[in-house]
């Protein structure tokens, strides 16, 4: 993470120029079709001088309250030593509800369901921020509207090739090409306000509270439009690990937040003189010239903001691998440099699936929208939940003040959701389907692996006792070491027993070894390792790391040097045990989970890629187990 207070004026400004390129993606996208959504969606809102005002209102202090208030002033103080992000938040409210087994249960339920909304929302931000942009091709030249699909298709196929090679090559151009966005959108808004200034009065928030009142029946179907000009609220916070939270700070109040009102105003504006401008308000506002250019700009700046989604989708996977909650998958490092930018293949191409699907079957982004909504709330409801736990344990609020303070966010969240609850029908169901599979997968394996740990761990035997027993008849040593990875270094691991039984030979020395993750992103080089020394030439070895941290065993073993255990990997053999799964009606979850979990099971990316064992010095021993 960057320490912003204690970089220079230039650098801050550097961080915050760069913040906008990877942070504000998302959100900065909505004008290409929030307005749209409201007046000319699926329930359009008429089209009225008062409406426009009362929608106008909606829609900025939406930004104001659950953007600037409560992800800016307060969720980004909740902070993972640094890190944010539903994994992170949900790491950071668990480690103050240890020693409470319900409360953890529920912290951890509600963090899965969280995660399981973000990637629903990750796959419908590419589909509709690309789709939304080309869409522009149906203003600057109609003829030209059955190419929108193909060329939506084309662009996100190139984004998510692209991914094996990573961002860096690319992201030096993200933020400069956002503050040419967001400078436009400024702009573009601002020369139409200039023609219809009356738009301003929006910003009295009884405009916005007289038409929740005056239209109480179509009210609630309005709100399910005005949240998607939050959506992307939560990359905020997800992204405060990557630069810290001043210089985010800085990018929202001053530039993307008034660019946003701007255009959104400029909009409102338009659309007071010229209803006939519903087809697509955001690209009327321009004159007819610069229609191909800003289709482009637009096309890049989807393209930035999806590309921000992938991104984040890649790092929450790696983060719950680490925490237990996802199987081992392939993980590539694109950056030499930068530890956070990782490449999963198989993310990627399941997304890219999804946002096909999404792409071909909704066909517009006013179908798309109605699927959009209910993620981007969901997640926001999940947010608030946790961060009231941890404003009144960890920040010492009490529940009192931490109650009274989330719950005002909460009601207007809880109104975005059940808004967004009347879109199933039209396709609120997918993301719905989408995030249910996700949340499945993840509190099936998270389980499946405790029951896993309990079988193996109740047929062990205590390592010290066995160590003991054969100092009484040693079986013959070898030159080496051997090393045994197991969960549990208290016990023999079973890819012990089994190379005693078949082979009857022990290394000159032997490492138990096992790692733990902690629910902090990182653990300092010098904490690596903890080492027992046992008798017989036998060491108890614990390898601990963070969250975010790369596994990296061989890498973790040198370290071990410093302790006076100097590991030479040539002579260094890796025991793994290979078990077989057998599903068992009563074992503590449901027979169909079981096997799920063993499928998931059998098809885990090995243990000696995701820890970067070399594969010629592994030898996997076979054992079954009974769940």
């Amino acid at each position: 993470m960057h320490q912003a207070s204690n970089l220079s004026k230039s650098q801050q400004a550097a961080l915050a120029l760069a913040a906008l390129g990877v942070v504000y993606g998302d959100i900065g996208t909505s004008p290409l079709y929030t307005m749209r959504e409201v007046f000319a969606g699926n329930h359009p809102i008429p089209l009225l001088p008062e409406n426009i005002l009362g929608i106008l209102s909606l829609i900025l202090w939406s930004l104001i309250l659950i953007v600037s208030i409560k992800y800016v002033v307060f969720i980004m103080r909740a902070d993972n030593r640094g890190e944010g992000g539903i994994m992170a938040l949900t790491a950071l409210a668990l480690h103050n509800a240890r020693g409470n087994p319900r409360r953890l249960k529920a912290i951890t339920m509600v963090g899965l369901l969280g995660a399981g909304m973000f990637y629903g929302d990750g796959m419908v931000t590419p589909a509709i921020s690309v789709l939304s942009a080309l869409e522009g091709l149906e203003v600057a030249a109609p003829a030209f509207s059955h190419f929108v699909i193909p060329a939506t298709l084309l662009v996100l196929f190139g984004l998510f090739y692209f991914q094996r090679w990573g961002t860096a090559s690319v992201g030096i151009l993200f933020g400069p090409v956002m503050l040419i966005w967001f400078a436009t959108l400024g702009v573009l808004g601002l020369s139409n306000i200039a023609a219809n200034p009356m738009v301003f009065k929006a910003f009295n928030p009884v405009y916005g509270l007289d038409f929740l009142i005056e239209n109480s029946g179509i009210a609630i179907v309005a709100m399910g439009a005005v949240v998607l000009s939050v959506t992307g609220a939560e990359a905020l916070y997800a992204d405060m690990g990557h630069f810290g939270s001043k210089p985010i700070r800085q990018a929202w109040f001053g530039f993307v937040l008034p660019s946003l009102v701007l255009n959104y105003f400029g909009q409102g504006a338009l659309l007071l003189v010229n209803p006939a401008a519903l087809d697509n308000p955001f690209y009327r506002l321009a004159p007819q010239w610069m229609l191909y250019p800003l289709v482009g700009l637009a096309t890049l700046a989807t393209v930035i903001a999806s590309q921000a989604v992938i991104s984040g989708a890649f790092s929450v996977s790696r983060q719950a691998m680490q925490l237990g909650f996802l199987p081992r998958m392939e993980v590539q490092f694109t950056s030499d440099k930068a530890q956070g930018q990782v490449y999963l293949p198989g993310v990627n191409w399941g997304l890219f699936l999804a946002v096909v699907v999404l792409v071909l079957g909704f066909q517009s982004t006013n179908n798309l929208a109605a699927a959009y909504g209910i993620a981007v709330t969901g997640d926001m409801v999940i947010t608030s939940v946790l961060a009231t736990f941890i404003a009144a344990k960890n920040w010492g609020w009490g529940w009192g003040k931490a109650v009274a303070l989330f719950s005002v966010f909460l009601c207007v969240e809880l109104t975005f959701l059940f808004a967004n609850v009347l879109k199933i029908p039209h396709g609120g169901w997918f993301p719905l389907a989408a995030g249910a599979v996700i949340f499945l997968v993840m509190s099936s394996w998270k389980r499946g692996g405790e029951l896993l740990t309990e079988r193996t761990s109740g047929e062990a035997i205590e390592l010290e006792s066995f160590i003991d027993a054969l100092l009484v008849s040693m079986p013959a040593r070898v030159r080496g070491t051997s090393v045994f990875m197991t969960s549990n270094n208290e016990r023999v691991p079973n890819a012990m027993l089994h190379n005693l039984m078949h082979n009857k030979v022990l290394h000159e020395r032997v490492l138990i070894v096992s790692v733990k993750v902690f629910d902090e992103p990182y653990v300092p080089e010098i904490d690596r390792v903890e080492i027992t020394r046992l008798k017989g030439d036998f060491y108890r070895v614990t390898v601990q790391y963070g969250f975010k941290d790369e596994p990296d065993i061989p890498l973790a073993l040198s370290f071990c040097a410093a302790q006076g255990l100097d590991i030479d990997m040539m002579e260094t053999s890796f025991f793994l045990g290979r078990a077989t799964l057998i599903p068992q009606v009563g074992s503590g979850m449901a027979l169909w989970r079981e096997k799920l979990f063993i499928y998931l099971f059998r098809n885990a990316g090995s243990a000696t890629s995701f820890y970067k064992i070399p594969s010629n010095r592994v030898v996997e021993l076979g054992t079954q187990v009974v769940l």
